[in-house]
Order: C-alpha cells, then sequence, then structure tokens
C-alpha cells in the first residue's frame, strides 16, 4: 500500500467517522447522563466493537472478497450506495430539522452498562459491517495487499472514529449550549451530507 493511498483513505474515513450515526448519539447520551467518564465508557465499547468488527473483516471476508473480481465490483457500487445513503441521510436532518431531544436522565447507570452500550450499539448496526466491507476493498490490491494492509485500515477506523468521539465529547462539555442549536446542527449535516455524496459520486466515476 502507497502513502498515497492510505492519504486518500484517511480523507475519507474522517468524513465517515464525523457522519452523525447511532455510536454518535450513544456517546453523547452517556455523555449528558454520566458526565465525561460516561461518555468515555461508551467510547470505549464502541472502539471494541469496531476492533472486532474490523478485524473479523480483515483476516477472513475482507481478503476473499478482494480475490473475487464480480464480488469485488458489487462491494464497490454497495461501498457508492452506502456512501450516498450516508450523505442523503445528513442532508434529509438537515431539511427537516426535526432533532430529538438528547436523553438527559439522571438515573444511575454502571460503567459497565455505559460501556455495554457502546459496544451493543456498534455490533448491532449493519452499516459497521458494510462500511469495512464496502471501502477496504477500494484500497486494497489483490495481489500485492497482505492481512496487515487490511487490518491497517481496519484498525484506522476503531481509531480514529474513537478519537472523534473523545474530541466530541470535550467539545461538547465546553460549548454545549452551542451546539445544540438548530442552525449549527443543520449547518453540520449539510457540509458532513454534501462531502460524503461528493465521495460517493467519485468512487462511482473511479470504474
Amino acid at each position: 500500500m502507497t502513502w498515497s493511498s492510505y492519504s486518500s483513505y484517511l480523507v475519507l474515513t474522517i468524513l465517515v467517522v464525523i457522519a452523525p450515526g447511532p455510536d454518535t448519539l450513544v456517546t453523547l447520551k452517556n455523555a449528558f447522563a454520566g458526565g465525561f467518564r460516561g461518555g468515555m465508557l461508551a467510547t470505549f465499547g464502541i472502539a471494541v466493537g469496531n476492533l472486532f468488527q474490523g478485524t473479523l473483516v480483515a483476516l477472513g471476508l475482507g481478503t476473499l472478497i478482494v480475490q473475487s473480481q464480480p464480488v469485488f465490483t458489487t462491494i464497490r457500487w454497495a461501498g457508492v450506495l452506502y456512501l450516498c445513503y450516508l450523505g442523503i441521510q445528513s442532508l434529509r436532518s438537515a431539511w427537516r430539522g426535526d432533532y430529538a431531544a438528547m436523553d438527559a436522565e439522571g438515573a444511575a447507570a454502571s460503567g459497565f452498562r455505559r460501556f455495554r452500550e457502546g459496544f451493543l450499539s456498534n455490533v448491532t448496526n449493519p452499516k459497521v459491517l458494510a462500511l469495512y466491507l464496502s471501502v477496504l476493498p477500494q484500497f486494497l490490491d489483490p495481489v500485492r495487499s497482505t492481512p496487515f494492509d487490511a487490518l491497517l485500515l481496519a484498525y484506522t477506523v476503531a481509531v480514529l472514529g474513537a478519537l472523534w468521539l473523545v474530541l466530541l465529547l470535550v467539545f461538547v462539555h465546553r460549548v454545549r449550549a452551542w451546539l445544540r442549536r438548530r442552525r449549527v446542527r443543520r449547518a453540520l449535516d449539510v457540509a458532513t451530507g454534501g462531502t460524503l455524496i461528493g465521495f460517493g459520486v467519485s468512487l462511482a466515476a473511479g470504474g
């Protein structure tokens, strides 16, 4: 894998992990209910789920997929649809603007429960597996790539995803009121949605 290819993957991965989804909502829910520690425990659970799914794909399904051209082509188009779907969902949320209020109930919860919520929100989300199966093969050479290359790409998603959630926790606790304004949420959705659709179109045009 070349540095140029990995750099392109980093840009795509960053855009994917910052797209609002179940992991983000669970992290914020636990942060509002259990403070920074609660959010961190949920984030840890999400990271473990990401590492688990990434390892399974990188050492098994990922290698098999890149060796089959028909499957490879099918997965490429699945990646196009997946990225465009995420982008459309973000733009749709911005258009409607009816964001659900965060669950701020103060009921006490154990650390394991917060970890479990993060872990289950990740491993039960089929979009996470679709991400690994549809995006990873685009950056792997069917001939020269090794299992280490696949693991590197998979773990990059887990690490960047965790870093983003930690940054989000810090940001929320510093500018909580500003972040929850409807205008801000809409702006973030528009920027994320438009960029993801752009990557989907680029992936489709790449043949």
